[in-house]
């Protein structure tokens, strides 16, 4: 490894772990936020910073700077009775292996970079790139490939199954080593749910993987470039992951394992201070990381409609419309940018979840993975068998038909982000009108039978 390949690697961590760290503590904010407006009631508020007797708030989101500083500054309890090894390693792992997930997950396309400093700025007026293939290695000219993700394994989804299935160790030992009987109920919950989970999580991607016909995420990426996003090819596994992957993550409506009205907090009642908080934020980490695999798998990844690497193409089967080439950089920039975007519209959607749906009951939580998601992820993986082998059977004018088709559902994608931008901005500038509504009033039920009685009641 080069030099400039060593510094590019410390630049693609910085950049992963610090969007999940950050969008992780904002999402902490919107949960509150969001959770006032559905309920109408004020959100969060009371943080607050004093300048020259001006009071800044920030529409609330110094709260979870307030929330950091609490953790740190709280006190450090573990119970007497408690496995102290295992009780402070528990917290360890549920962080470490959200943040050991998000190194296989592309978030941009290959950049072709080149070894010196000075010719930095050229990618910002360079040519573009071919569309297939990418850059190879060239000592003497001094370029070099740089896959966007942290760790570019041939694995690729199958590490990340293997490291998402650490973190129902971290809950279980949390759970046990506590001494709290509690925790412990908690422990075997979140043990058995994310089990259960689990293997609709994987079964769910089967599908897939059978159409990609690869285990690496960034060449899943580019065939939902060249052709249809999954979401389209595979709709049903698109709802299978996104409801395994919120019980993965423990969060309502599949909260079983922090069930305040029974288990006080579950698997870490007895933590405080920054191992609890370790707890509690690495749960949004795990929205961060399940939001991003989502995107990646079933949304196109880093993928915009007719966008490719040498710049914009629109056609339909045979026919281009429209072909303008643009830089390597921008294309680069462009892609990078719509996948974190991609990824904070599927947060807030997980946001928007939590906050609508009531909570199951245990036995319905388990119903739910074995008897209802699980069978219909294998028959998803049948189904998509069946119609891949007769669609590999036919003649070049179905392949030539399913190219249409998946031009048109680009065209699709683009209508529909265009209908949701217009209503966000329509939104967005429209006056705000303050109106009082009282619902279920006495005093408005009584105008309507005609009022009350202003003289004295008879007996």
């Amino acid at each position: 490894m080069t030099l400039s390949q060593f510094v590019w690697t410390i630049v693609k961590i910085l950049i992963m772990a610090g969007f999940v760290l950050n969008l992780a503590a904002i999402l902490t904010w919107a949960d509150r936020r969001q959770s006032s407006m559905i309920q109408d009631r004020i959100g969060p508020n009371r943080a607050v910073i004093k300048v020259f007797g001006k009071e800044f708030r920030l529409a609330g989101l110094l709260h979870p700077a307030a929330d950091g500083l609490k953790f740190f500054t709280k006190e450090d309890f573990m119970p007497p009775k408690a496995d102290k090894l295992l009780f402070m390693l528990a917290p360890i792992i549920a962080m470490g292996m959200v943040f050991t997930l998000v190194t296989t997950v592309p978030f941009g396309d290959t950049v072709c970079m080149h070894e010196f400093l000075p010719r930095f700025p050229n990618i910002f007026v360079g040519p573009a790139v071919p569309r297939w293939g990418s850059c190879s290695a060239d000592v003497k000219s001094g370029y070099f490939p740089i896959d966007l993700m942290v760790a570019p394994l041939g694995v690729g989804i199958l590490f990340v199954f293997a490291m998402s299935g650490q973190g129902i160790i971290g809950a279980a030992i949390a759970g046990w080593s506590s001494d709290n009987k509690f925790s412990l109920m908690g422990a075997l919950r979140a043990a058995s749910q994310m089990v259960s989970y689990e293997v609709t999580l994987g079964m769910s991607l089967i599908g897939a993987m059978m159409i990609y016909g690869t285990v690496r995420l960034d060449d899943m990426v580019r065939w939902q470039s060249d052709h249809a996003w999954g979401i389209f090819v595979q709709p049903l596994a698109f709802f299978l992951f996104f409801t395994a992957a919120v019980a993965e993550n423990k969060r309502i409506p599949f909260d079983l394992p922090e069930a305040e009205s029974e288990l006080v907090s579950g698997y870490f009642t007895e933590y405080a201070g920054m191992k609890f908080g370790m707890f509690y934020f690495a749960e949004y980490a795990e929205v961060v990381t399940g939001s991003m695999l989502l995107v990646t798998m079933f949304l196109g990844g880093w993928a915009l409609p007719f966008f490719h690497r040498d710049g914009l193409t629109i056609a339909f089967g045979g026919v281009t419309l429209v072909h303008l080439l643009i830089p390597h950089f921008w294309m680069t920039l462009l892609g990078v940018l719509t996948f974190f975007g991609k990824v904070i519209v599927i947060c807030w959607v997980q946001v928007f979840v939590r906050w609508t749906l009531p909570r199951f009951r245990y036995d319905q939580l388990m119903k739910l993975g074995w008897r209802v998601l699980l069978p219909a992820s294998l028959a998803n993986i049948l189904v998509t068998g069946v119609v891949w082998l007769v669609l590999d059977e036919a003649g070049p004018e179905v392949a030539d038909a399913l190219r249409l088709a998946a031009d048109l559902t680009q065209a699709l994608v683009v209508v529909v982000l265009s209908y949701l931008v217009f209503k966000l901005l329509r939104g967005w500038f429209a006056p705000f009108k303050h109106e009082r509504t009282l619902l279920g009033s006495s005093a408005e039920q009584a105008g309507k039978l005609g009022g009350t009685k202003s003289t004295a009641m008879q007996a």
